[in-house]
């Protein structure tokens, strides 16, 4: 199971999910749980895992997925160059 941490130990971050995805999460995990559900699903994805393993699983991930995550790319490449300042448009 996750270790514990302090509160003072967390970082926000933000993360970008497929709509089914955040369904399943929502499904399983209530929303004051998310960060939990996800801190648990980690570390039981990564424990025992070589970084090798874990990068052939990230690959595998990225070869299956390639067309989902061009369209989520195409899709927030507009708000990304209108809402970061410097970044260039393609």
């Amino acid at each position: 199971m996750a270790k514990q941490s302090t509160p003072s130990a967390y970082q926000r971050i933000n993360i970008t999910l497929p709509t089914a995805t955040l369904g399943l999460l929502d499904r399983v995990a209530s929303k004051g749980n998310r960060s939990r559900f996800i801190d648990e699903a980690i570390q039981r994805l990564a424990m025992g895992r070589s970084r090798a393993e874990l990068q052939s699983l990230l690959e595998e991930d990225g070869r299956a997925n390639r067309e989902r995550d061009l369209a989520v790319h195409t899709e927030w490449a507009g708000v990304d160059a209108e809402t970061w300042p410097g970044r260039r448009r393609h």
